[in-house]
C-alpha cells in the first residue's frame, strides 16, 4: 500500500508545512504556526517590546511588524486599544512603559477624533513621571504636530498635579530624550492651576529669576535644592536629604560618594531606585555584611505591599540580581563591588513576590522549556543577560513554587528531563538551563515525551518564542494525539518570550491559550485556564 499519509494528513503534519486547511502562516524560522492575533500581538508589544530584535529579526523589523499591528487595533477600536494601554501600565504588568507610551502617541496621532480624545485624556494615568512624558513628547512628534489638544494634554498633566508633587517631578526628573521641563512648558503654554503653579513654571522656564520664584511658590523642596548645592559640608548635605526628601538626581556628583548621604536617601527612596542602586550603595560602603542598611534593604524586599505599591516588576528585580551577584555591572566600566548575600537573597525572595499571590489550579502539570538556540538570542525588555531562555527559567520558578504537581523538562531538537524546585535558587535554575545543549526547535516534544512516558497531565505549558520547526508533527496534533490516547482533556498554555506574530495554540481550539511572557499577570491566568476558572 501506498503510504499517502505522509504527503497529506490532519493528525500528523510535518511542522516545516502547515496543517491542512488550519490556517497557518510561516513562521520566521521556517516552520508554520498561525498568525497571532493583532490584540494579542499588542500585548505582547506592550509587556516585552522589540527593544534588540530576536535571533530571526533585528529590532528595527520586529518594531515595523509590531507597530503595524498597533495600527490595526487602532482602525478596528481605536478606544479599546487605549484602554489596554492604560490597564498594562498602571498595573505594572510590564518591565518597561516605553512601549505603553508610544502606542498612546500613535493612538494620540493616527486614530480617530474619539481615540485621540481617549489618548490625550490618558497621558497623566501613563506617564507618571517626567521621563515617561519625555518619552511620549518624543514618540509623540514622531507623528503629529502641536495642536491644541496636544497642548492641553500636556498642560493638564503639569496643572493635575499638587504643588509639591510638581516641584519633585520638576526636580528629579529633568531632561530626557533631548526634552526638558522648559521645553514642554513653552510648547505646551498651560495656564497655571494656581499661583503655585505659576510660580513653579516660572522656576522652571526662567533660571534668572529662580530666587523670586522660589519665594513665591512655597514650596520648601525648592529651597531646599537651592541650600544642598551651596553646602559644603556633608553634615549640611545629610540634614537637608532627610528633611526634604531630595532626590538623588538633585544632589552635586561630589556628594553622591558619600555612605551618609547615600544613607540619608536611602530613608524614603522608591523601591525601584532602590534595586537600582543596590550597586552604588555597596561600592561606597553603605550596604556591608551585617549592617543596618543592608538589614533596612532586605526587609524592604521582603515586604509584598510595598512591592506591589511601587509596581516593582519581576524583570527588574531579576535584571538587579543578575548583575549584583557577579559584583560588577554589564555594560559599565566603573568599580565593582562585594555582593552582600543578604541582600542577593532578598532579591530571590522578592522576584516571587513581585508576581502577586497565585491561587494553585492543583492540577497536573507539565513545562516545556524552549532552550532551542533562538531562545539564547536577544534580550527580553532590553536587559542584558536577561535572554528569553534565561527568562523562561526564571518565570518557570513560579509555576514550580505554587503548582505541587509539576514535571519539566527542556527541549530543542531533542528533550532533556530538568528538575527545577522552589527550594532552588533562581541564579541556579538560570546557570543549569543555559548549559543545556540547544539546536534547532520541536514544540511538540513536551506532549509527546509524557505520551510516551506514560505521564498524567492536565496541563502543558510551553515557554517558547513559537520558531518551531523541527518536528514531525505539530505542538497541536500531538496534544490531541495526548488526549486521545490517554483520556485526559489536557490543555496547552503557550507564554510567548518575545514580540514576534506567530503561536503554536490552535485559535480554534478552546483547551488551547496563548499568553505574554513576563506580564506579571500571567501566572494567575495560567493557573485559572489550568483550573477552568473564569
Amino acid at each position: 500500500m501506498q503510504n499517502f499519509l505522509k504527503h497529506f494528513s490532519l493528525r500528523v503534519t510535518r511542522q516545516a508545512a502547515p496543517i491542512p486547511g488550519a490556517g497557518q502562516v510561516a513562521n520566521s524560522a521556517g516552520g508554520f504556526t498561525w498568525a497571532l492575533d493583532d490584540w494579542g500581538r499588542l500585548d505582547r508589544f506592550l509587556v516585552l517590546g522589540t527593544e534588540g530584535g530576536t535571533f530571526y529579526a533585528f529590532e528595527q523589523k520586529l518594531t515595523v511588524e509590531n507597530a503595524e499591528a498597533v495600527g490595526r487595533c487602532l482602525d478596528a477600536d481605536g478606544v479599546r486599544a487605549v484602554a489596554r494601554v492604560v490597564a498594562i501600565s498602571e498595573a505594572g504588568r510590564a518591565p518597561k512603559n516605553d512601549p505603553a507610551l508610544y502606542v498612546l502617541a500613535m493612538a494620540a496621532a493616527l486614530g480617530t477624533p474619539e481615540t485621540r480624545q481617549a489618548a490625550l485624556t490618558a497621558l497623566p494615568r501613563v506617564a507618571r513621571t517626567g521621563t515617561h512624558l519625555f518619552h511620549f513628547l518624543a514618540y509623540v512628534e514622531g507623528f503629529r504636530g502641536w495642536g491644541r489638544g496636544l497642548r492641553r494634554a500636556v498642560g493638564d498633566w503639569y496643572n493635575l498635579k499638587t504643588p509639591e508633587a510638581l516641584a519633585y517631578q520638576l526636580i528629579k526628573y529633568q531632561a530626557r530624550d533631548g526634552w526638558s521641563h522648559r521645553d514642554a512648558l513653552r510648547l505646551a503654554h498651560p495656564k497655571p492651576a494656581t499661583a503655585q503653579h505659576g510660580a513653579l513654571y516660572k522656576w522652571t522656564t526662567h533660571p534668572d529669576l529662580a530666587d523670586e520664584a522660589i519665594q513665591a511658590a512655597g514650596v520648601p523642596l525648592l529651597e531646599a535644592v537651592k541650600q544642598v548645592k551651596a553646602a559644603t559640608d556633608v553634615r549640611e548635605v545629610v540634614a537637608l536629604v532627610k528633611a526634604h526628601r531630595i532626590p538623588r538626581e538633585a544632589l552635586p556628583t561630589e556628594w553622591l560618594k558619600s555612605a551618609l548621604v547615600w544613607e540619608a536617601l536611602l530613608d524614603d527612596m522608591p523601591m525601584e531606585a532602590m534595586v537600582r542602586n543596590l550597586a552604588t550603595m555597596t561600592r561606597v560602603g553603605l550596604l556591608a555584611k551585617g549592617s543596618n542598611a543592608a538589614k533596612l534593604v532586605a526587609s524592604r524586599l521582603g515586604d509584598a505591599e510595598r512591592i506591589r505599591k511601587a509596581r516593582l516588576h519581576p524583570i527588574k528585580v531579576l535584571a538587579a540580581m543578575i548583575t549584583y551577584q557577579q559584583g560588577r555591572g554589564m555594560r559599565s566600566d566603573a568599580a565593582g563591588w562585594e555582593p552582600v548575600g543578604k541582600v542577593v537573597d532578598a532579591l530571590d525572595g522578592a522576584f516571587y513576590l513581585a508576581f502577586g499571590n497565585v491561587e494553585p489550579s492543583r492540577k497536573r502539570h507539565v513545562i516545556g522549556l524552549d532552550v532551542s538556540g533562538s531562545m539564547g538570542c536577544g534580550f527580553v525588555s532590553g536587559v542584558p543577560g536577561l535572554s528569553p531562555l534565561v527568562a523562561s527559567a526564571a518565570m518557570a520558578l513560579i509555576t514550580a513554587a505554587t503548582e505541587p504537581d509539576t514535571e519539566f523538562v527542556a527541549f530543542s531538537h531533542k528533550l532533556v528531563p530538568v528538575t527545577i524546585s522552589p527550594r532552588q535558587r533562581l541564579d541556579d535554575v538560570v546557570k543549569a538551563m543555559t548549559k543545556i545543549n540547544m539546536g534547532g526547535t520541536d514544540c511538540a516534544l513536551p506532549m509527546l515525551w509524557a505520551l510516551e512516558q506514560g505521564v498524567h497531565a492536565d496541563a502543558f505549558t510551553v515557554f517558547t518564542d513559537n520558531e518551531t520547526w523541527y518536528g514531525e508533527i505539530h505542538p497541536a496534533q500531538a496534544l490531541v494525539r495526548y488526549r486521545e490516547r490517554r483520556g485526559i482533556p489536557a490543555k496547552l498554555m503557550v507564554v510567548g518570550m518575545t514580540a514576534s506574530g506567530f503561536t503554536i495554540a490552535d485559535p480554534r481550539d478552546p483547551g488551547m491559550l496563548d499568553v505574554v511572557g513576563f506580564d506579571t499577570a500571567t501566572p494567575q491566568i495560567l493557573a485559572d485556564f489550568a483550573a477552568g476558572r473564569g
